[in-house]
């Protein structure tokens, strides 16, 4: 929905994205539905050689049930087609926060056990179509999100009240899709990758107080730990089990979802990264879920950080790797990693986005240090991103991209494509393969 637009085109159905009232700025994005083949020769330009997009599940399944369309599914396979033809290797997400409007109203989101089923049968036509084609997969976008504040809504519940059980029941059913489809994948699509994936969180404590130390040691077991383990065969840790015990979600350990929990499967560890947090215990109310501890973050005073107080911090993106490595023994796919910033193309120039560059390269240059002092195995580097698009709440102001996009959030423009300064700069580092930052 930040990319393609198009949003009722050639069969496809409404998302939740579409709902009345909706944002209209999902309608159009940045109308890469019909613009593809021009960002893709960008890409070959900077010299990408993977780009990962999302199949829109309405698109190729308008209901989310039943029939598929298949003048969406040509989409893709166009798509893919001309990514391969330039070298390029696509990585395709199943799910990225847009459950088909009539799943969500019939079922009332990904609480429910009938949309894992769905979400399953969709997956798998889905690899049946392109996985001949298509080597990396993932199924859902920084799944750990969805035990998190939040979730009811990326999940596509419309009607019940957000709460923690809601949460971990969202939680739940999610690592329970990602478990299915991992044993589809090895049992019948030998040659498919498939990453786990994550928003990695990396908390700090506010002080050297015992009390702001554990309270970030807490909500990295909750957002992180934990879910990785779910991811990858390990199931829930102890001490996220304890918590569902002790707070009336005994049922999500019935020995049956465990064995499937059990039995998950990722061939390759990808998580976003963008900065990290610190958390205050004295800012969290007494008897907050850990899901929410975020009420206790804090400025950092230490670091810079940008309009929306995202702290730049490359050691924690150093961090990430090596955890997630420890955990893991997964090769690693970084597959999110940039700075946002509110601007505006001059009339005869190119935006100077210094800061852009140098977010990327102290980043990319962790990314080296522990390839080559930690041994550690990464498969490859995404940037978020290309281009400039609409951030997953809809703001066109916070823009990511090497290249920026005529639109803003109330006016469409004329979605000229122009590169910033930071597109020749990646060019010769991606040239490089790093070794120019």
């Amino acid at each position: 929905m930040q990319t393609e637009g198009a949003n009722l085109a050639d069969g496809k159905g409404a998302s939740v994205y579409d709902m009345p009232g909706a944002n209209p700025i999902w309608a159009t994005a940045i109308d890469d539905y019909h613009r593809y083949p021009e960002d893709i020769a960008l890409m070959d330009e900077l010299g990408m050689n993977c780009y990962r997009f999302q199949i829109s599940w309405s698109r190729v399944q308008p209901d989310g049930e039943g029939a598929f369309n298949e003048a969406g599914i040509q989409f893709y396979a166009d798509l893919i087609d001309q990514l391969l033809a330039k070298g390029i290797e696509p990585m395709i997400c199943l799910y990225h926060f847009d459950l088909p409007l009539a799943l969500a109203e019939k079922y009332d989101g990904f609480g429910h056990p009938a949309v894992t089923d769905a979400f399953v049968r969709y997956a798998h036509e889905m690899l049946t179509r392109f996985s001949d084609k298509v080597t990396y997969w993932l199924t859902f976008n920084e799944q750990n999100l969805y035990g998190m504040p939040g979730a009811a809504k990326i999940a596509g519940v419309l009607h019940a009240e957000e709460d923690d059980a809601l949460d971990m029941r969202i939680q739940h059913q999610v690592a329970l899709a990602h478990a299915r489809v991992s044993q589809d994948i090895h049992a019948h699509f030998p040659g498919v990758k498939l990453g786990a994936m994550i928003a990695y969180q990396q908390p700090y404590a506010a002080s050297p107080l015992p009390d702001d130390a554990e309270v970030a040691r807490v909500a990295k077991a909750f957002w992180d730990t934990n879910v990785v383990s779910l991811m990858t065969g390990g199931g829930y840790v102890p001490e996220v089990a304890a918590w569902l015990r002790h707070h009336g979600l005994t049922d999500l350990l019935n020995p049956t979802d465990l064995a499937t929990l059990a039995a998950a499967k990722s061939d390759f560890m990808s998580f976003s990264y963008y900065s990290s947090i610190v958390l205050s215990a004295n800012h969290i109310p007494l008897g907050t879920a850990p899901s929410a501890y975020a009420v206790g973050v804090v400025p950092n005073p230490t670091l810079r950080a940008n309009e929306w107080q995202w702290q730049v911090d490359p050691l924690g993106f150093k961090a990430a790797m090596l955890e997630l490595f420890n955990q893991t023994e997964l090769p690693l796919f970084p597959i999110e990693n940039g700075i946002g910033v509110d601007e505006v193309q001059p009339v005869d120039g190119v935006i100077q986005d210094t800061y852009r560059i140098d977010y990327h390269r102290t980043h990319l240059q962790m990314l080296k240090d522990v390839v080559e002092q930690n041994d550690v195995p990464v498969i490859g580097y995404l940037g978020w991103g290309l281009i400039d698009i609409p951030s997953s709440q809809g703001n066109m102001k916070k823009r990511y991209g090497v290249v920026y996009v005529d639109r803003t959030n109330t006016d469409v423009g004329t979605l000229k494509r122009t590169k910033k300064a930071s597109f020749d700069w990646l060019a010769r580092a991606i040239k490089s393969n790093g070794r120019e930052l």
